[in-house]
């Protein structure tokens, strides 16, 4: 019995309930005390304040009888008043204590001897004015229940020494009025009060702790308990159990969570037990010989590979299982693992029964107890004959592949890594570069080189892979342009960096000319703006010449201000016809490309300047969207603003012919000019709402000649030289459209902080 109340106490259920039903007892004792302490008092002091009142109606109404000294009086009025039930004795006794009046006649002139007669006479003289509670006494009577008895003084008025000249003017009191009453019902009703107030303490008691015991039992037990069973279930393994607890409160979620809990454990478990499986096939399969040794060199364990392949025997030492020797090997890398505890390396062979030779690498690592102890090591040995068989055979063909290195139709060089002097190079170099092999070789890679180029070069040289569009000088003095690419190679005795160059100048040649057609082509296609763009300042002078002719031809003078204002006016104008000029000029001249540090914004803005009255002219909208202090890029700056060029004028003639096929177009006409940064690189669109492109065409439109336009409108080079001349500047250009609502042609370049930092492919 002992044992099952202290496994019980142990249980969080049963100590949940003991606490709740403690805390409860004690709750419902205080208010059941204080209430039945409440009650006892307030019933007590309405008994007391009812005794008083009578006391002073007795008082009061004999007073009148006393007056008159009319003792009958007196007497039939307490008598009458002492029939009362609740009434056990009313008696006026004089200041000697002699009882005068009283409703028993049997008590009449017998001396009192009540205990509060003490309460005036403790102190002399004794006191003529107490207060209520000191008047008030309860004792027993001698049938057993208790009385309240309420003693009043009577005082001694002056119509009362005069009237009957009994009692003498100087005395206080003349005697006192004692009123007891029963309290044998009010006990009883204080009695049946306190029964039932237990009585609903204990109902209430007892019927919350049945309700907690029952709650208890039903929200917290049974779930603890299942909770419990499933994390024995989950400790046996069992994951896929669930706990199920159909309650959304705590119990609930602690379920949920000991499910999830379980289930990831489970795949945890799974994927462990996978993880063991692949790193036991691993083991097994893997095509290498694997053993585990002891200090003694005997084999403890070992793969299949390695038992298929030597058939060992139990307990085996590895130099007998691996080569058939009695001893072991002179360098052994598993001995010195187990000396200074680290991985070594070495190769192995063996002759074979057939009389050929096997060749291995073996790779040997500690392995170490929790302690940090070596207890033994992992040999790894992989098998080498074929690598030797082609090392054999790539020594014989060495020659036959240096053969095809004279022959290759491009230029290659063996560099030194460090100096970048050429140690070899083949035979395409003289057809090339026009030196002879003997004539370059340990000179510097980097003389063929211009001189104010070399410094640059010998960095990228080093740093990049690919170098585009490099010029070179030939042994005659001829500047040709090369691709160059570079890898690092091995070298007998040294690591070198193998170069191969291309000659590119007659591609360059021709795509310098039809950069230059696309140029002409574009400058018909610019004429239009160009007419609207001087027609503003033609007109400005016309205007002022008309002016200063009239004057002149009436003989009037013309103001200073208002002929420096117009002259003013005439030479802004003149310069501004001027800077269009120049800007025709500078775009259609033939030149090399020139890749230097520029600000995207400035290009495009220049590009739009030509273009600006012609699309005003024609109600095109043109919305700019350009961040503000845009990083720099490396760009040629004539080569670019031909890009932007062509964009807008794809993009002006994309809205003119959707707005040529619809009368009442809801669209805008507008194009919208963005850039902005994006991390490392610089972004810009150039989007329209012409007439889009379809998505079976998207792919091709940068492909050479094609075109949508109608014969005789368009080239087909535009957009193809300008994903050349974005290739170059290090970019990517691409188009975002949907047919019927525009298209968006989205470009972007890397940003280059220096000089030096330009892409590779730009050379």
């Amino acid at each position: 019995m002992f044992y099952r109340f202290k496994f019980l106490s142990h249980r969080l259920v049963y100590k949940l309930i003991l606490t709740v039903e403690l805390t409860l007892l004690i709750s419902i004792s205080t208010w059941a005390y204080f209430n039945i302490n409440y009650q006892k008092t307030r019933v007590m002091d309405h008994i007391v304040a009812g005794t008083d009142r009578l006391t002073n109606t007795i008082r009061l109404g004999t007073h009148y009888s006393m007056m008159l000294n009319s003792r009958d009086d007196i007497t039939q009025i307490i008598t009458n008043i002492g029939k009362q039930k609740e009434i056990e004795n009313i008696q006026i006794f004089n200041k000697s204590g002699q009882i005068k009046y009283s409703n028993i006649q049997s008590h009449l002139n017998n001396n009192t001897n009540i205990e509060a007669c003490y309460i005036c006479h403790k102190t002399e003289p004794p006191l003529s004015e107490l207060s209520l509670g000191e008047r008030t006494r309860i004792f027993h009577s001698p049938k057993g229940y208790r009385l309240l008895g309420i003693i009043s003084p009577i005082y001694n008025e002056p119509g009362c020494s005069t009237g009957c000249h009994v009692h003498p003017g100087d005395k206080k009191i003349l005697g006192a009025l004692d009123v007891v009453v029963s309290l044998e019902e009010t006990d009883k009703e204080i009695l049946f009060f306190e029964k039932g107030i237990i009585g609903l303490a204990v109902f209430i008691f007892l019927c919350t702790s049945i309700l907690i015991f029952v709650f208890v039992l039903r929200f917290v037990n049974r779930p603890v308990k299942k909770l419990i069973e499933g994390t024995h279930l989950i400790a046996k393994g069992e994951y896929d159990r669930e706990v199920v607890i159909p309650q959304k409160d705590e119990m609930g979620q602690l379920a949920d969570a000991i499910n999830k809990m379980g289930k990831e454990i489970g795949e945890k478990q799974t994927e462990l037990n996978k993880q063991k499986d692949e790193y036991q096939n691993l083991f097994e399969l893997v095509p290498c010989l694997i053993t585990i040794q002891d200090q003694n060199l005997r084999l403890i364990r070992y793969n299949h590979q390695f038992s298929d392949r030597f058939n060992p025997v139990p307990g085996d030492y590895c130099f007998h299982a691996y080569k058939g020797r009695d001893l072991k090997c002179e360098s052994c890398p598993v001995e010195r693992t187990f000396i200074d505890g680290k991985p070594h390396y070495g190769e192995e062979s063996r002759i074979n029964a057939d009389g050929s030779t096997t060749h291995w690498v073996a790779r040997t690592s500690p392995v170490r107890n929790d302690k940090n102890e070596i207890t033994a090591v992992m040999e790894v040995c992989l098998d080498i004959t074929e690598r030797k068989k082609l090392e054999e055979n790539l020594e014989k063909s060495e020659k036959k592949y240096y053969s095809i290195f004279n022959n290759m139709p491009n230029p290659v060089f063996v560099l030194d890594m460090d100096t970048l002097n050429i140690l070899d190079c083949n035979g395409s170099v003289t057809t090339v570069y026009g030196f002879m092999k003997d004539e370059i070789i340990n000179k510097s890679f980097m003389d063929l080189f211009k001189e104010d180029e070399k410094e640059k070069y010998g960095f990228r040289m080093r740093v990049y892979s690919v170098l585009n569009q490099v010029k070179h000088v030939r042994k005659d003095g001829k500047t040709i342009f090369v691709n160059i690419r570079v890898s690092p190679s091995e070298y007998p005795g040294q690591k070198v960096l193998l170069v191969t160059t291309s000659d590119i100048t007659k591609r360059l040649e021709v795509e310098q000319q039809l950069i230059q057609a696309s140029k002409m082509a574009t400058l018909g296609e610019m004429a239009t703006g160009v007419a609207h763009e001087l027609n503003q300042p033609l007109s400005v002078i016309k205007t002022v010449s008309s002016f200063f002719i009239q004057k002149i031809g009436k003989n009037e003078t013309i103001d200073e201000p208002i002929l420096n204002n117009m002259l003013e006016k005439v030479d802004s104008n003149v310069d501004r016809a001027t800077r269009i000029i120049n800007h025709l000029r500078e775009f259609a001249r033939k030149s090399e490309a020139n890749f230097v540090k520029i600000r995207v914004s400035d290009i495009m803005g220049k590009a739009f300047e030509i273009f600006s009255q012609q699309l005003k002219v024609r109600g095109i909208e043109v919305s700019w969207d350009i961040e503000k202090d845009l990083p720099m890029i490396m760009a040629d700056p004539g080569r670019l603003e031909q890009v932007f060029i062509n964009l807008l004028i794809n993009a002006r003639d994309a809205i003119e012919e959707k707005w040529s096929f619809k009368e009442d177009v809801n669209s805008e006409k507008k194009i919208t000019l963005r850039a902005f940064k994006e991390k490392n690189s610089i972004t810009v669109e150039i989007c329209d709402t012409g007439i889009g492109i379809h998505k079976t065409i998207l792919e091709k439109i940068f492909e050479p000649f094609f075109t949508t336009k109608e014969v005789g409108k368009g080239t087909g080079l535009g957009l193809s030289i300008s994903y050349g001349i974005v290739k170059d500047c290090g970019g990517t250009i691409k188009a975002v459209s949907e047919e019927g609502r525009g298209a968006c042609f989205v470009i972007t370049f890397p940003i280059k902080d220096t000089e030096d930092g330009k892409a590779d492919s730009s050379g």
